[in-house]
């Protein structure tokens, strides 16, 4: 067969391209250096060389000015990169895939039925939002089932990331990857994909795929240790608090139905006080008053998702003038101005250390109020505490979970006698703009859809509307945006113009199908696929999609084929990442709760990727024709 174009001429330029792909993704894959110095270097190295050895064209212009070079920073996909990523961190700091997430877990269906139910919720969510948050606020769901079911996590947690990915693969905002892909589709001068135009190729590799995970894939997993409670504590320690059942709230009224109580699920009441009177579990049709003490325990997770429900639930009880400490007496009353963060309300564990004056105190005498500060729950190492939370004589290594705003907590930092415990500051969740937050992703999506606007207007309207209703501050929504991301894909479109400018591209398309000999279009593309199939299990999917649209976009002009037809091959290619943890992110992410060893993606997850080569190369016969 005549390929459509004749031999590339090579030329420096081009030769110092190719040099600079190579080490590029030498650098990527050994991780030598750091994502963000890798992707800095290699511009700043192109700025220098195509800058003392310009590429002309036709009008004498520099084809690969810093212009051009700096130009993937302000790409639409990467801007749309960005703003999804702030809607989907909306998502999570409102707790609207909590709620989806809670719903899954307590479905009253087969163990085996809530796990089937889960995943396809997963790969369903990740059709239109980043698979991270996704994977991030199913893990403890899948952890429950876990323990709950008596199963081991390795059974659960690898199809949990592979789900993910699998539903990323079917819509065009399902992953960040075939945002870029279509991205690099318009810069080599071809119309950009359309929502839905990967739909059908995508569902087939998806469908055939879920069917391995849940019927193959269990088989092929470790028997890791099995669920218990102490997977559960991984989430975090078990606290004890307390609350005051507050009158008109919908706890008044509320019946225990098999001693729990439904507003207060993953709560555990240890004990009631009525009128000083105890009353002890069980709870069947206890029905709550206003007033009864609740004592409860619980996550930092259960109790962090009771305070955004219920403000205020856990407060301590004011104290009287007799219950004031001589210490407390000389602390003065900090009144704070509010700042752009003033809404913000932080949940932050911090200890009591061995040398800590508050050893002894009770909680109600540590005066915390006055740094508007509240404890909403104490955890002692030893024991599971019971009884009235503001009767507890403190411990060193009890370790208490306070309530605050930034501001409060960063002065408390300074306290000798309580140590805030690195790490563990976190935002409570803004419940109240839940629904707000659900409504603006599903308008995005539709108006994306339809294609009423395009994606990248949408997303960042999305995007800016969530922070102007302040369901997310701004600080948050500049935090959810990936540095090393942006920095990746901004080399890597830099990189991928160059290919193109100089002929790189071209170059490399037609020796793959020198070397592939006359396959013709249908055997040029499976062929494509395998290669970047294989290639993104070392190196980023995003990278590799970007680097690899230019060249699958050079075999389809030689060929003679839809320049379409590869891109989505590269996506779905791209989007392969089973065998290795360092393919994808959420690979990463249930590495550890899943106790998983790097051969153990090989095992479970090479057989998938090959039987999604193989359904491929079916599909581009009966889906495209080829």
């Amino acid at each position: 067969m005549e390929h459509a174009a004749a031999a590339v001429s090579a030329s420096p330029q081009m030769w110092l391209t190719l040099g600079l792909l190579a080490l590029a993704l030498v650098l990527y894959v050994s991780e030598k250096l750091s994502v963000e110095v890798v992707s800095i270097g290699m511009l700043s190295v192109m700025m220098l060389v195509f800058h003392l050895m310009p590429v002309t064209g036709p009008t004498g212009k520099n084809l690969l000015s810093p212009e051009v070079l700096l130009g993937g920073f302000g790409n639409p996909a990467l801007l749309t990169v960005m703003a999804l990523l702030v809607v989907a961190e909306a998502l999570t700091r409102t707790g609207a895939l909590d709620r989806l997430a809670d719903r899954v877990g307590h479905l009253k269906l087969p163990r085996w039925g809530v796990v089937l139910a889960a995943l396809t919720v997963v790969c369903v969510t990740s059709a239109f939002i980043n698979d991270t948050p996704v994977v991030v606020m199913f893990l403890p769901v899948m952890q429950a089932l876990a323990m709950r079911g008596g199963m081991s996590p390795s059974r659960v947690m690898m199809p949990l990331s592979f789900a993910a990915i699998l539903g990323g693969m079917t819509t065009l905002i399902g992953s960040s990857t075939n945002l870029l892909v279509s991205s690099s589709l318009i810069a080599q001068g071809v119309p950009g994909l359309g929502f839905f135009e990967q739909t059908p190729m995508g569902v087939l590799l998806a469908g055939v795929g879920f069917a391995y995970m849940v019927l193959v894939m269990p088989r092929l997993l470790p028997r890791g240790p099995m669920g218990h409670a102490g997977h559960l504590l991984t989430q975090g320690k078990q606290f004890v608090s307390q609350c005051t059942v507050p009158a008109g709230s919908v706890l008044e009224g509320e019946v225990a139905a098999a001693g729990t109580f439904r507003s207060l699920p993953d709560i555990t009441v240890h004990l009631i006080v009525r009128d000083d009177d105890p009353v002890f579990p069980p709870y069947d049709d206890v029905q709550l008053k206003a007033g009864d003490v609740l004592m409860l325990a619980g996550t930092r997770k259960a109790l962090a998702d009771t305070a955004a429900h219920f403000p205020g639930l856990l407060s301590l009880p004011e104290r009287t003038d007799d219950d004031k400490s001589e210490e407390d007496d000389d602390r003065p009353i900090r009144i704070r101005e509010t700042d752009a963060s003033a809404d913000e309300k932080v949940l932050v564990e911090a200890m009591i250390p061995p040398t800590s004056r508050f050893t002894g105190f009770s909680v109600d005498q540590l005066g915390l109020q006055r740094q508007n500060l509240v404890v909403v729950g104490i955890e002692r190492r030893a024991r599971m505490m019971r009884g009235p939370t503001t009767e507890i004589r403190l411990q060193a290594g009890d370790v208490l979970l306070l309530l605050g705003r930034w501001g409060d907590i960063d002065e408390l930092r300074a306290e000798r006698d309580l140590v805030v415990v690195s790490g563990t500051a976190g935002t409570l969740a803004k419940v109240h703009h839940a629904g707000t937050a659900g409504l603006i992703f599903l308008g995005m999506v539709a108006l994306s859809a339809f294609g009423i606007l395009p994606i990248a207007i949408a997303a960042l309207g999305a995007a800016t509307l969530l922070v102007a209703l302040k369901a997310l501050s701004p600080r948050q929504a500049i935090r959810a945006i990936d540095h090393k991301v942006v920095l990746l894909v901004g080399n890597a479109l830099a990189l991928g113009e160059a290919l193109d400018a100089t002929g790189g591209a071209a170059y490399l398309a037609h020796h793959m199908l020198a070397v592939m000999g006359d396959v013709g279009p249908w055997g040029a593309m499976v062929a494509f696929f395998g290669l970047v199939a294989v290639v993104t299990n070392v190196l980023s999917n995003n990278a590799c999609a970007v680097l690899f649209t230019p060249i699958g976009i050079g075999i389809a002009r030689q060929l003679g084929v839809d320049p379409h037809l590869f891109a989505i091959a590269t996506i779905l290619a791209s989007n392969c990442s089973f065998a290795t943890p360092i393919g994808y992110q959420t690979n990463l992410l249930v590495m550890g709760p899943g106790h998983y060893r790097f051969a153990d993606y090989a095992k479970a997850g090479l057989p998938l990727m090959l039987l999604l080569w193989a359904v491929f190369a079916l599909g581009a016969k009966v889906v495209w024709g080829l």
